[in-house]
């Protein structure tokens, strides 16, 4: 029997403040599966035990005492290999980076730990937490537990493949465009990209940087839905300045789920999506209608889809080139120059959004903000989206250059990243939005599906996701990873 490795974080941090285990012994039983499991994924690529040990022998000691350290109390965990934990290397996978060793505890781990948590050790991630999947030339390659030879997501691919194979008690990953969702999806667990700064991202960027990258999140990755939950209350909240004025109180919907009003977009041709992947959406909508909610197939905000996707694409690329180094920038700067002027290609429109100007920065901006205001409209009318995350399951490892990817969608090969628009949907527009892990599918591979609600609404789409798992849509351990 596994006893420990598959519960959730909160059925942890009960158990070790009932003294049924202690958090030194439960820290042992963690590292002592990343040690015997862990080669088969690569999942977890750093550790601290002796700073994890100390954590843990001051958690054994305020229970006897009777003291709790807050609602993650000796709960041992790992971090994506992006946030700074103190002493521990921050390389994101670049390989110029590997000397980069990290003098403090990003604010986010800092939150984790004064809630009880004891992180020791840190997760996988692709080069500059730029894939679908998670494999770089320091730590090697990840692979997904339900199938070695598939990807397990990225950029928080370590994240969710550490969760799934019991191996931590709960994850933080980060997102621009799917990487805490994707991951999720591909994994089978649970992940939760927060509205936009809602959880201070400081110590996840290179060093010395401490501005938010423009629609970048940081989230929680976990095996319950009440973990999502647990995470967003110990992580949100804004930082030492803003806290001078800023409270937040997140709404809930305050409603039975028999009056909530559901909106489903299953599919689009900007990026076509598999049918078994649509299968479980449709299966996801059929479980709110069951529960007597209103379930439309046709509600839209008043937005054009291939408009958003060019605003998240103008906002995305420049956020993303501007983590490179100068010289790096310089090369793009180049190639977009020397571009003729007719050429409408998707490798010139990247380029040009690349190095764009700022003038035309703050025009995509502008557009940005109708795309809130009417998604704002949309959820007065209704209270979550659901829509897919991916058009299929994990997909074969490729490591060949971008350009030469694809994505086989029922037999079709399509443009590897053309699935980026499911999280581009959301993610321009700063909405925050839970993925719920739906059971494996016909290879054994699980999907997901993403539930999408209005920006400041992350405890509605996490309330979504409960009602969800407790209508059956669980985490499911794979199989070869049961204790010995």
């Amino acid at each position: 029997m596994t006893r420990w490795a598959f519960r959730s974080a909160t059925e942890l941090a009960r158990s070790l403040r009932d003294r049924e285990v202690g958090a030194e012994e439960l820290l042992d039983y963690f590292l002592g599966r990343v040690e015997r499991l862990n080669p088969k994924i690569n999942a977890v690529v750093a550790r601290d035990e002796a700073r994890a040990r100390e954590r843990a022998r001051r958690a054994d000691a305020a229970v006897a005492a009777g003291e709790v350290l807050g609602p993650l109390h000796g709960v041992p965990i790992t971090v994506k290999e992006s946030f700074d934990v103190a002493g521990l290397p921050s390389t994101h996978g670049i390989p110029e980076m590997r000397g980069n060793v990290a003098e403090r505890d990003a604010l986010a781990v800092q939150r984790l730990e004064a809630a009880g948590a004891i992180v020791f050790g840190k997760t996988n991630v692709p080069l500059r937490l730029a894939d679908f999947q998670s494999y770089n030339e320091i730590y090697g390659t990840t692979e997904n537990p339900y199938l070695a030879g598939r990807v397990p997501g990225g950029s928080s691919g370590g994240s969710a493949a550490a969760l799934a194979a019991g191996l931590t008690g709960l994850e933080l990953g980060s997102d621009i465009g799917g990487s805490i969702r994707n991951p999720a999806h591909f994994c089978g667990v649970f992940g939760h990209k927060p509205t936009w700064d809602l959880l201070p991202p400081r110590g996840h960027a290179a060093p010395g940087v401490l501005s938010s990258t423009d629609i970048a999140v940081i989230g929680p990755l976990a095996r319950s839905a009440e973990d999502l939950e647990l995470a967003l209350q110990v992580l949100a909240g804004p930082d030492e300045i803003s806290a001078r004025a800023v409270r937040y109180e997140l709404p809930v919907s305050g409603k039975p789920i028999a009056s909530w009003r559901v909106a489903v977009w299953p599919d689009d041709a900007a990026a076509p999506v598999g049918a078994e992947s649509r299968a479980r959406i449709e299966a996801v909508a059929q479980l709110f209608a069951d529960a007597g909610a209103t379930v439309d197939h046709a509600a839209r905000p008043a937005i054009d889809p291939a408009l958003s996707q060019a605003t998240y694409d103008s906002l995305l690329q420049p956020a993303m080139s501007g983590r490179l180094p100068d010289e790096r920038f310089a090369e793009l700067l180049a190639r977009a120059d020397a571009l003729e002027a007719g050429d409408d290609s998707a490798r010139a429109r990247t380029l040009r959004n690349q190095v764009l100007r700022h003038r035309d920065w703050l025009q995509a901006h502008e557009a940005r903000t109708h795309l809130r205001w009417a998604w704002h409209e949309f959820f007065q009318q209704w209270d979550v989206l659901l829509t897919p995350m991916m058009a299929t399951p994990a997909f074969p490892h490729d490591h060949r250059p971008f350009g030469e990817r694809t994505i086989d969608v029922d037999g079709a090969p399509r443009p590897y990243f053309e699935q980026i628009f499911w999280a581009g949907l959301t993610g321009v527009a700063f909405l925050p939005s839970t993925v719920v892990p739906t059971g494996p599918g016909a290879e054994g591979l699980p999907l997901g599906v993403q539930i999408a609600g209005p920006e400041w609404g992350d405890r509605i789409t996490i309330e979504a996701a409960r009602f969800l798992e407790q209508s059956g849509l669980r985490f499911v351990p794979p199989a070869g990873f049961e204790d010995e």
